[in-house]
């Protein structure tokens, strides 16, 4: 059996075989310790701080500004409750947006059981925030801002410069989740104005299990895990040499050939669009029409049920559901709620991405697939919900 057309690269995405390669010699050969002194830990500590390098050349920052973590979630969590706990005695007020990903919606729940408070600010109907709406919701106690760079579900890219001037100009730390934009959008931390910023590696062809958090110099942090004093003593433990290499060439890759990325994802994606909507009536195309994404393509086939036409493609093409549908419930995902997509249409939404390696002949195997997914279930349901 042939695999599924792979079209969930927001989801996660493969390891690049140039990411890959200069993986194999900490499998194979250097185990060292990077902080040992001795001649098996200067290989480790050579490579540890040549990737530390590779991610700030990506994000336009200097070395010492980097901090590897296990992932994107670690990164959101490390940066909300590190600015929580070392600027609690300033003040008690945490502002983010309600399409954030779980790893910030959920680590500013978990401040609130400590008498944080967290203003959730609402979007519009393309998910982007207002800010005005977000400037407005400043206290005397506001000590952090956290809005993502792009959604993850419907590809809306927020005002990050704006809000950061916002920000600067009440002397309030900003942080952004940018998992979803390395790679796709341009992340450099001086033009977006951010204080802190999270990176994921396994959305940008790295190994899963590791990610980098961007710190400004002089940003107040309390420390994320106590230990011997490695990632300049703001997280103890052991680095993951093997996958810190990877994601130092993952960020020398996107820096490599990172217009020409761009342009092909934004074109398969625009192709993929105009292939389904030539062909089907009652679809909507949410997030935002041009501050979006290159490589996201979330759909609402009205009427229809996400699962349902997933399972019809799922021998053929692998994405995912906006929403689940049950017996008698429909679970949809909060990024449409908050964006006010009625149920009859956020119940059928797919989300569609692509990535380096999606290739045309993917894309033109695709469309006819999913059409036919399509009209299939509307031609055997006259009723959903």
């Amino acid at each position: 059996m042939n695999r599924p057309i792979y079209l969930d690269y927001n989801g996660t995405t493969p390891i690049h075989p140039e990411v890959m390669e200069p993986m194999r010699v900490y499998l194979e050969k250097e185990f060292g310790n990077p902080s040992s002194t001795h001649w098996y830990g200067m290989a480790p500590r050579r490579s540890l701080e040549n990737a530390r390098r590779q991610v700030a050349e990506l994000l336009n920052c200097e070395s010492r500004e980097i901090i590897f973590t296990s992932g994107g979630t670690e990164s959101n969590n490390h940066a909300i409750k590190g600015v929580a706990w070392a600027n609690r005695g300033v003040g008690n007020h945490i502002i983010t947006s309600t399409v954030e990903h779980p790893a910030v919606l959920e680590a500013c729940r978990y401040l609130e059981q400590w008498g944080f408070e967290t203003t959730y600010l609402p979007v519009d109907a393309y998910g982007r925030v207002d800010p005005q709406t977000l400037e407005a919701a400043i206290r005397p106690e506001t000590i952090l801002i956290s809005v993502m760079h792009a959604n993850n579900e419907v590809g809306t890219i927020q005002p990050i410069a704006e809000i950061a001037e916002i920000a600067k100009a009440h002397n309030i730390i900003f942080h952004t989740d940018a998992a979803q934009s390395v790679g796709k959008i341009e992340t450099d931390t001086k033009v977006l104005g951010v204080d802190l910023l999270s990176v994921a590696g396994h959305k940008v062809y790295a190994p899963k299990g590791i990610g980098a958090l961007f710190v400004k110099a002089g940003t107040v942090l309390d420390k994320f895990c106590h230990g011997a004093g490695q990632e300049m003593g703001f997280r103890g433990g052991t680095e993951n040499i093997m996958a810190i290499v990877g994601l130092g060439k993952a960020c020398e890759l996107i820096n490599r050939d990172f217009e020409i990325q761009q342009e092909k994802m934004r074109r398969l994606t625009r192709l993929l669009a105009s292939g389904i909507m030539e062909h089907l009536t009652d679809i909507r195309m949410n997030g935002h029409p041009d501050q979006c994404l290159p490589n996201t393509l979330n759909l609402s086939f009205k009427g229809l049920a996400a699962n349902r036409i997933l399972e019809e493609i799922g021998l053929d093409i692998a994405a995912s559901a906006g929403a689940a549908c049950h017996s008698d419930t429909v679970d949809v995902s909060h990024v449409l709620k908050a964006m006010n997509v009625p149920l009859e249409w956020a119940g059928g939404t797919l989300r569609f991405s692509t990535g380096r390696m999606t290739t045309e002949i993917e894309i033109q195997e695709a469309v006819p697939i999913i059409v036919d997914a399509v009209k299939k279930l509307r031609d055997g349901w006259s009723e959903v919900f």
